[in-house]
């Protein structure tokens, strides 16, 4: 996989934002940050863009009558700004085979845990009910499934056996704020190699 200092960058975002916050703190990764967008409006994420002065664009699935149009929505947005990588970074819209034709193999998705176990959109809480004693955080390539795609990179987190819901999602989102962009770096400078499913990532030079 190749990669280009051109490379311009869209971050799917759901709500706070503090994933893409990481990316704005990297300065690796600012100057390809192209376009954050939303499924709504009135969120802190498109606040921390606006901040950092990156265009935003709010698709609303209510406002289309089915899936596939809004996935053409999302893509027109996404080729109206020349965007040659896609992030979801806790996106929780599952988008379609249209999007994928066209960014498979440069579209990255952090989930807080470690994949294959817990996909879906409740991984911490379903980690603690699960009794688990390590969970972590999963960047992978998007697929045609929901979780499903090749692992680029994970990390492990402890399960401490107080630990609830809100003790232990700080130490997760500690770790994907820290992964993400790792990712992305490696993607923006073509040091991510697939083949099938496994998934090298070279040394950072």
């Amino acid at each position: 996989m190749s990669g280009s200092m051109g490379d311009r960058v869209a971050v799917l975002v759901p709500g706070s934002g503090t994933n893409l916050q990481a990316l704005i703190d990297d300065p690796a990764i600012r100057p390809h940050l192209q376009l954050v967008l939303a499924d709504r409006g009135g969120i802190r994420a498109l606040e921390r863009a606006d901040a950092a002065e990156i265009p935003v664009e709010v698709v609303d699935p209510a406002g289309f009558t089915d899936r596939h149009d809004f996935d053409l929505a999302v893509l027109e947005r996404l080729q109206r700004h020349g965007i040659d990588i896609v992030v979801s970074a806790g996106y929780l819209r599952v988008l379609g085979e249209r999007i994928l034709d066209v960014y498979e193999g440069r579209w990255l998705n952090v989930h807080p845990a470690l994949l294959p176990s817990f996909p879906g959109t409740h991984a911490v809480r379903d980690a603690l009910e699960y009794g688990v004693r390590v969970t972590g955080v999963t960047v992978h390539l998007v697929d045609e499934g929901t979780d499903t795609g090749p692992i680029v990179l994970q990390e492990a987190v402890e399960v401490r056996p107080d630990d609830a819901w809100d003790s232990l999602e700080p130490r997760i989102h500690e770790v994907e704020h820290r992964l993400l962009p790792r990712a992305l770096r490696a993607m923006l400078d073509g040091r991510i190699v697939a083949e099938g499913r496994h998934v090298r990532v070279e040394d950072e030079s």
